[in-house]
Order: structure tokens, then sequence, then C-alpha cells
């Protein structure tokens, strides 16, 4: 009897452990960049880093790139994806005419570096004053449902849905005058998802949504960003935290064309030939 109750008993752990066997992210899994880490690689550089007011030469060239993940980690999204949510990141940027260029600079270019230092280094590379860095969080957890205990054949491991996963993103982007070392504004981004899958299929629904949540994180931070980039000019003016200086040709506005000042006389010449004409058709009346 006991012998069988060992038996049954060993079943059901093997059963329940199936998508362990068949995949390495099963439970919980966190991969992340810290932006504290990056540019304050200990406590002596936090201390000795004192941020300045910062002087900005409009319109502004700025730098956009994610933050690396520490040295013994690989980076939560590959340099291909990397790129093409930068890309939607930096359309925000391009509506502005206090911004002149965008440059989307690959996170290998900070990989291995020491804070403000590699800033510096990388503002000098790719001639911008501002760097927008891109940090992230993603938490994942794949846990096994009472439908795992199907899972005994292998038929049931393809077509049963016995693992509830979920995923978890966070992005910040915090945006500095590389100079002054002073931040001056930053936008977060959260995502959730939930997704059941077979045991067999636990490793290529992770991956997929993996990159699907940071794109949802991205397009959130992205609408928190446009929010800040709009706000920004005025919160120059009214908290003064940061002086600005325009460089030569730059006027601080956008450029009127030809065609919008001719329509613009063309439509006060008619309102005060109307205006004459009204004039005239009273002063006739009256005589």
């Amino acid at each position: 009897m006991k012998y069988r109750m060992f038996i049954i008993m060993l079943g059901v752990i093997l059963l329940t452990s199936c998508s362990a066997i068949l995949s390495n992210n099963t439970g919980k899994k966190t991969q992340s960049s810290s932006l504290m880490d990056f540019l304050y690689p200990d406590k002596e550089s936090r201390e000795k880093i004192k941020p300045e007011i910062p002087v900005l030469r409009l319109p502004v060239k700025v730098g956009l790139a994610f933050v690396p993940s520490k040295s013994w980690q690989r980076d939560g999204i590959n340099s291909k994806d990397q790129v093409e949510l930068l890309e939607k990141v930096k359309k925000s940027f391009l509506k502005y005419d206090y911004i002149e260029r965008i440059e989307i600079i690959p996170s290998t270019y900070l990989k291995g570096g020491e804070g403000f230092t590699t800033l510096e280094q990388v503002g000098r590379l790719y001639d911008v004053d501002v760097m927008a860095l891109v940090s992230y969080d993603q938490v994942t957890q794949s846990l096994e449902n009472n439908a795992a205990l199907l899972y005994w054949t292998i038929v049931g491991m393809y077509i049963i849905p016995g693992n509830e996963n979920s995923i978890q993103t966070f992005v910040d982007t915090a945006v500095f005058d590389i100079k002054s070392k002073k931040m001056l504004f930053r936008a977060p981004g959260i995502s959730k998802i939930e997704k059941r899958t077979t045991a067999v299929g636990i490793d290529g629904t992770l991956s997929e949504k993996s990159l699907e949540g940071f794109s949802l994180a991205v397009a959130d931070m992205t609408a928190n960003l446009d929010v800040e980039l709009a706000n920004f000019k005025s919160r120059v003016k009214a908290e003064r935290i940061a002086k600005v200086e325009l460089r030569e040709g730059y006027s601080g506005g956008g450029s009127i064309s030809l065609y919008f000042l001719a329509f613009l006389f063309a439509a006060l010449t008619i309102k005060l030939i109307r205006t004459r004409n009204g004039w005239l058709f009273h002063l006739r009346r009256l005589l």
C-alpha cells in the first residue's frame, strides 16, 4: 500500500513538473537594466557628481539609447528590436522645433562604460548635447494550473494549455543634459500580458509575448513622453530648470511661409474693402 502511494505521489510530481523539464523559463524570471547602476556604478560616483543648472543651446541635438543590462547579464531585447522600438520613441521628439535631430545609439556603445564619462564620450562621437536613456524591468512568470495533470501523454503536452503565463513590463525614459549631468525630465510606460500555453509551447510564447510586452510599454511611455516634451518649454520659463541660448539662425519658433503671408494680406484687404463699402452705403442713405 505504501509502495502504491509512493508511486502515485511520484507520478503527480512528474506530471506537474513536465513544463519545467521541457523549458528553463518556468517559474519567475526577471530581465532588467538599471539607470542608477549605469550612471552611478559605485557609492563614490554618486557623492562626487553634483548636477548643475543646464545651459541648453536650441535647437538641441538628442541621443536616444537603451540602458544596457549589467555586464554579466544579456540584454532583455536584442539589438534589432531595440532599434525598432527606439524608432517609435524618436517620432515623439521630431514634433518639436526646439529639437534639431535625434540619433539612435546602439546600447553596445554604453555597455561596460562608467556612467556620465561614457555619456560624454558618446556625446562627442555622435555630436549630441542631450541623452534620452531608456531603462526597463520585465518580470515573466509561468506556473502550472490544474490542467497540467493531463500532461501525461505526449499529445497532452502539445494540446492542453496547462501553464498560466504573465509578463509585466516597465520602461522609463530619462532625459539628461550631458554637460551639466542634470536630468531634464522623465516618462514611464507599463504593460501586462497574460497567456495560457501548452508545455511544449512555453518558450516560443514567452519569447513572443516578451517582445509584445516591451512594445506595449514603449507605446504607453511614448504617449507620456509626448506630454513631457510639450510641457518642457513652459517649464523652462516657469520653473527655470534650465538656461537657454539660441544657436545662430534659430529664432525659437517655426517659420511663416510666403503663402501664408499672402493669404493673410489678402484676407485683411478684403475685410478693409468690405468695411469701407459698408460705411459708404450708410452715408449715402443718410444723405
